[in-house]
């Protein structure tokens, strides 16, 4: 069980468990992997926490009800899984502003702060108007063979790429 402690496991392993994990929530549930509908999900209860139940009523939430669902538990078992990882490979630690990012941009918190919220909006924006998220189009959708999803993936790969290029290799960064 010594694997269990790795730092890091192979690429070519993961992306066999993911796609096991991904065929027995097909077999079992009938329903593909993703997260972006969770966090609906949540804005949803949020919103029925202070609203009540005027909350469900609205059209919206009535394709995505705000409930806690498997997907909900799913995504909030996403952090907890990764604790777990780290501590039990010893790599465990609180780094609020990465070396990489240190490097090009400095030690500044709000900055760095300010990005990953950025980022993190934009990528839950994109997710809902893409109809799913990287995990649903990416591995679920192109595991259906869905047009839009090979697309999609497509669309991320390059926005990926094209924003590492922007951030980190540009001339005087």
């Amino acid at each position: 069980m010594s694997w269990l402690t790795m730092p890091r496991w192979p690429a070519i392993t993961v992306g066999v468990a993911i796609g096991l994990l991904e065929c027995l929530t097909f077999l079992l549930l009938d329903k593909p992997i993703g997260c972006s509908t969770a966090f609906t999900r949540t804005s949803g209860l949020i919103e029925k926490a202070l609203r009540g139940n005027a909350a469900a009523e609205k059209p919206y939430y009535r394709l995505f009800p705000p409930v806690i669902d498997w997907e909900w538990v799913f995504v909030a078992g996403i952090p907890l899984g990764a604790f777990l990882a780290a501590f039990s490979s010893g790599t465990f630690r609180i780094e609020w502003v990465p070396s990489l990012w240190t490097a090009i941009f400095g030690t500044g918190i709000s900055r760095r702060l300010g990005a990953a919220l950025t980022g993190g909006f934009l990528v839950g924006l994109g997710s809902r108007w893409a109809g799913g998220c990287t995990s649903g189009h990416g591995i679920s959708g192109c595991l259906q063979l869905a047009l839009s999803s090979w697309l999609a993936s497509a669309a991320f790969f390059a926005g990926g790429i094209l924003s590492a290029i922007l951030l980190f290799s540009l001339p005087g960064r």
